[in-house]
């Protein structure tokens, strides 16, 4: 099944969950689509069956607490980042509940961790303005990069280069090989000091770049070029939430969640609106991401509820 408009429009709510006692902070589906993995305020991590549509079983994470949580290659592991004690980023079986490595470095909280989706490398940005490069191998940080602020980064879909946007008005990219020597071009976006940048992610085409903000507008900007294609709003954010947005698999549509409850969904080549999608969410949709490899997505709001939307017969 292609997704159209119309396919779009048709998207109904097919499961709540409830297994959390506060906000659901991240989640992220497993590769093949198989899984969902979500990090809580609670302390928990929680595992779903996609295709059964039912939490298989969860873990805690008392101490460090969890949030950032992201699969790695292998099916049962994750790394995640940590929001007691300390700032340490921890790599987890989940076969065995047992912390295989832990990443230190950091000094101050850790606000975005991207997997390379071709290998055992992953970064991480803080707001101690920093952003480091790691293997899964080595507890070292294998590269640094001191920001002049709060840094938001992503790889892109090859994993050959990555994408920073620093202090909410510029995107740099940075070859991996050779990311020491600076980045290799930036874009200066237009600077709006009403909002921050929260998100950065790539579509897998690799052609466009979507930034979120916590303001009430997301951007979509072209990846080779850094000509700002889109700025999509209309979607309530009055409180300066972080509102995950997310492009679907086929990097045709991009969707974000809104403060009351509403996922509003855009056709990135046209700009216009395609659908607004009422989950009846009673808080901000904080997480909102699409299976990689089946016709559902899923939107969790602050209000510890998970929904999977599928499309209506």
């Amino acid at each position: 099944m292609k997704l159209t408009d119309n396919v779009l429009r048709s998207f109904r709510v097919a499961k709540v969950f409830r297994e959390n006692s506060d906000k659901i902070n991240c989640f992220d589906f497993s590769p093949n689509g198989e899984t969902v993995i979500s990090s809580s305020d609670d302390d928990s991590i929680v595992l779903y069956d996609c295709q059964e549509g039912k939490p298989k079983r969860t873990l805690y994470s008392k101490k460090y607490g969890v949030d950032l949580i992201r699969y790695t290659h292998a099916a049962n592991t994750v790394v995640y980042s940590s929001n007691k004690i300390d700032d340490t980023i921890r790599y987890l079986s989940l076969h065995d509940n047992k912390y295989i490595r832990y990443f230190p470095g950091h000094t101050k909280r850790v606000v975005a961790l991207s997997m390379s989706p071709v290998d055992d490398t992953f970064i991480s940005g803080s707001l101690d303005k920093t952003i480091r490069l790691w293997d899964l191998r080595s507890p070292n940080c294998q590269g640094l990069m001191h920001l002049q602020g709060k840094p938001v980064c992503s790889f892109d879909p090859e994993g050959l280069i990555f994408a920073a946007g620093v202090n909410s008005e510029m995107v740099k990219l940075y070859d991996l090989r050779s990311f020491d020597k600076g980045p290799f071009t930036t874009f200066k976006m237009p600077y709006d000091r009403t909002c921050e940048w929260t998100g950065l992610k790539f579509s897998n085409d690799g052609k466009l770049i979507l930034i979120s903000t916590n303001g009430g507008f997301i951007r979509l900007i072209d990846a080779f070029k850094g000509a700002v294609l889109h700025t999509f709003g209309g979607y309530n954010n009055s409180k300066a939430v972080t509102l995950e947005a997310s492009f679907t698999p086929d990097s045709q549509f991009i969707m974000i969640g809104s403060e009351d409850g509403k996922i509003h969904v855009w056709n990135g080549e046209s700009g216009m609106k395609v659908a607004v999608l009422d989950g009846k969410h009673t808080g901000p949709i904080t997480c909102l991401q699409f299976n990689p490899k089946f016709m559902t997505f899923a939107s969790a709001c602050s209000n510890m509820v998970r929904k999977v939307f599928e499309v209506s017969p």
